[in-house]
This record gives structure tokens, sequence and C-alpha cells, in this order.
């Protein structure tokens, strides 16, 4: 049943109800990573003065190019990178937008690589789907440009920071449950990971999306350390393109909260897909490791594991069918 706020507003929260025969893991929290520092020189490095100050004095890499958005035909999935774990992603009959943000900025943090194209050249957005709160993934005045009474999709809990910027409908998902928006089934996987956009509101869920459609699959993996769950969601779906992270792995406070590009490429076998699609890189400086250095790790350990043939690289705002 649709969950109604009891301030002024005009949208609804959908739940899913949960089926007897679908099993949820035993400690499905477990996911959670812990929020305190593992080490307790942590401190010894100083991210403010080693990484953000000087990031400020670093000119934005990137240019504004208008994007040619090819004919889709039946079958096919067209991918655009927009920018960290921003993406486009059509089909032939509808486009879905993830973890949209368009912002220069997220607080005090500058965002150093532009975004590959300007907003108003979106095609019509069908559905929005955004993977947890934090605030380089639920961007609210990117939201709020992008929203025209479309559904959106979040996990649980997450609802609240979305119904009043002019979505239709909210769908709140729990691990492993799917809603059926049209042609498309998206399903929400767990991670390895945290939702709390404050610290006071760890009771917001996180995790990654299963698109499925016209017999293909895409897995957008929001943000995640490595975590054994990977082989579960390999098992539960048949991936064809893995969208996974590979930056911010050398974390201001020394805990393990995303993957490196090492890891990444160990997901991506425990998937069994067929294509790694990198994110989540290049575009803010949320961690000590250069910017430049996730994908040039990412191909050697592609080309370890001889799989380089099954990375594919993509560049902000240019559109790749597959």
């Amino acid at each position: 049943m649709p969950i109604r706020f009891p301030k002024k507003n005009r949208r609804n929260i959908v739940r899913q109800t949960p089926h007897d025969d679908t099993p949820v893991p035993v400690g499905r929290h477990s996911t959670r990573v812990r929020l305190r520092p593992p080490r307790s020189d942590w401190h010894k490095r100083n991210f403010l003065t080693s990484v953000l100050i000087p990031s400020l004095f670093v000119k934005r890499s990137g240019e504004y190019v208008p994007p040619q958005f090819p004919k889709i035909r039946e079958g096919q999935i067209c991918i655009t990178w927009i920018g960290h774990a921003s993406f486009l992603i059509q089909t032939h009959e509808v486009n879905i937008l993830i973890d949209p943000i368009w912002s220069k900025w997220l607080k005090v943090i500058k965002r150093l690589k532009q975004p590959g194209f300007e907003i108003q050249h979106l095609p019509s957005i069908d559905f929005v789907l955004v993977t947890h709160a934090h605030f380089d993934h639920l961007d609210r005045r990117t939201l709020r440009r992008v929203a025209a009474n479309q559904p959106i999709v979040v996990p649980t809990g997450v609802g609240n920071l979305v119904h009043d910027l002019g979505f239709h409908i909210v769908h709140e998902l729990d691990y492993w449950q799917t809603v059926e928006l049209g042609p498309l089934k998206i399903s929400l996987t767990p991670c390895h990971h945290w939702g709390a956009r404050f610290l006071a509101d760890l009771h917001r869920d996180f995790g990654g999306f299963v698109i499925a459609s016209n017999g293909r699959t895409i897995f957008h993996c929001g943000d995640t350390a490595y975590f054994p769950g990977f082989k579960e969601i390999g098992d539960r779906f048949s991936v064809d393109l893995a969208l996974l992270p590979i930056g911010a792995y050398d974390a201001p406070t020394g805990r393990e909260v995303h993957m490196n590009p090492e890891q990444a490429v160990r997901a991506f076998l425990e998937l069994r897909a067929k294509t790694l699609i990198p994110m989540h890189y290049g575009t803010f400086p949320l961690g000590f490791e250069p910017l430049h250095e996730p994908p040039q790790r990412l191909l050697a350990a592609a080309r370890a594991h001889g799989i380089a043939e099954k990375v594919l690289v993509m560049t902000e705002g240019k559109p790749v069918v597959l």
C-alpha cells in the first residue's frame, strides 16, 4: 500500500510486499560497513591538505559535447556514461537514468571532470534509479531537474528524500525484491557499504540494481567494497553488463568502503558477467589515489586474468550500443 506522508505533498511511496517464495539470506543487514576507522593512525595522512585543497586549484577537464544518440533496435542496449556512477541506459522502448549527478560540487568537494553532456541534452527519461542516499549518488538538485512525473526506484528508507522532487511515485525495494516498470524488471541487490545521508539516519538501505529487459541484463553495482555476495548475485541473475566501481578505494579514514580495481575484476569473475564497465572514478577526488590510476590498474588486472577483451572503458558522453 502507498505510504502517505503527514506533511503537505502529492507523492506516495510504494514498498513491495515480500513473497513467501523469495529467499532472504540470513544476516541481510551484515553488509553495512563499520563507520569507525580500522586503524588508530588513520589521521596521520591529511586528506584536506593533500587532496581537497590542491583540487580547488585544478581546472575541470572534459568538455560538453551534444551527444549523438543512435537508433536502438530491439534487443540492443545503449549505454552512455555521464560520469562518476551516473549512466543513461536506453533500450528500443525506454530511457533509464541511474544515480544522475550534474552538480559541480559535493559540498566542499570539487568535481574535476565535466559531465559528458549538459543535462538539457538528455532524452525524455522514463524511469530513474538511485542506489543510495550519499550526496554523490542522490543529488536532489539534479533529480529535481530530471523529474517529469515518472517513477523512481530507491532502496528502503530513501523514499522520503526524493518524494517531493516531482516524481509520480517512489518505489522502495528491499534486497532481492523486484518491481516491474513497463518492459523492465528491476531488482535490488545487496552490497557492502552504508546508506546514511547524515550521521544519524542509519536506517536507510543501500544496494545495486539488476535491470532486465528483452532478454538482456544490466547490473549497476552502486557503491560497495568487495564482499562475498557477488557470487550469489551471479547465481540469481545472468548478467550481461556489469557496471562496477573502481575508484575511491584509498579512503581518507582507511576504511574499506569501495572496491579497488583488482577487487572489481574478482567481483566480475564471480558474477560471471560478459562485459565489465568501470565507473566511480575520475570525477570527484574522494580518495588519496590519483584520479588516473584506477583504469590503469583495472586494465593491468584484467590482462593478468585473461579478460582484457571483456573490459569496456567508456568516455563520458559517448553512447555505446551493445
